[in-house]
């Protein structure tokens, strides 16, 4: 967090929006201050509160590495008011950004380890971060491999660096519900293609992002496949709001999403309250 006051956004200005999928859109933005930004640092798997002036804030991953670091990285589905706002936002325009927030991946513990990515939509967005900042590092990590699905192929994202993915050597597995005129990857849902594949769990880290009823079968998968919890990462960002333990509206029993999270492993979500 910088020096300054935590409840005051920095202001940076849009480079550079990339249209993902229907719905979702990426914002590059650079921080107005050049100091702040050259100073900014972050961990994979850190969020932001992203404010648009006059209408609200809302929570996403800044799913740049930080490896990269000519501008922050955000993707963001139109659900909601502000998120609706975001999407009418163009280069050029100004916008809000309050991070680093959370704790972020504990990626000094991956070295050595092979890696499996398993991301659903959006979700794929966190893990992007990762991903990219273990490519960066790619001596420091075992087998990279990701399985990746949507409902069709318009809904996944960051199609455009999947060819840069598999040339780093990553076992990509890309896949969507049902069968879609032209497609030629897997068809079926991402725990069911998690179950086809059957990596091994040794020596591997599995990092899990999508939507809720995903993230449950592909825990019940790992599981089945023998995955101890210390193993299995998750992140849960989507229930972040103010960003800095203040409002309450994230706890899952004693712990605050946005203090204590957004990351959490298995073995620390089986000793909270039940509450996912």
């Amino acid at each position: 967090m910088h020096a300054h006051n935590p409840y005051r956004p920095d202001l940076a200005s849009i480079r550079e929006v990339v249209q993902e999928t229907a719905n979702i859109k990426t914002l590059r933005v650079v921080f107005e201050d050049e100091s702040v930004m050259h100073n900014f640092s972050f961990r994979p798997g850190q969020v932001a509160q992203l404010s648009v002036f006059g209408v609200g804030e809302s929570t996403f991953v800044i799913n740049s590495p930080p490896t990269r670091r000519e501008y922050l990285q955000f993707s963001v589905m139109r659900v909601g008011e502000v998120t609706q706002r975001i999407h009418q936002l163009n280069a050029g325009d100004q916008v809000g950004v309050r991070a680093p927030l959370g704790n972020g991946f504990d990626y000094e513990n991956m070295q050595g380890k092979d890696i499996l990515f398993i991301g659903g939509g959006i979700g794929m967005a966190p893990l992007r971060t990762l991903l990219l900042f273990m490519l960066d590092k790619r001596e420091d990590y075992g087998d990279i491999m990701v399985i990746y699905g949507a409902r069709t192929p318009h809904d996944l994202c960051y199609q455009y660096e999947f060819d840069q993915w598999q040339k780093a050597n990553v076992n990509l597995v890309l896949t969507v519900d049902n069968e879609f005129p032209g497609w030629k990857e897997r068809v079926g849902f991402v725990p069911t293609v998690l179950s086809e594949e059957s990596p091994s769990p040794h020596n591997r880290v599995a990092i899990v992002c999508g939507p809720p009823i995903m993230i449950k079968f592909v825990l019940f998968g790992l599981k089945e496949q023998g995955f101890e919890d210390s193993q299995i990462i998750t992140t849960l960002e989507r229930r972040m709001k103010c960003g800095v333990g203040i409002c309450g509206r994230c706890n899952i029993g004693a712990k605050y999403v946005c203090v204590d999270g957004p990351v959490f492993s298995r073995q620390q979500l089986s000793e909270m309250v039940n509450e996912l």
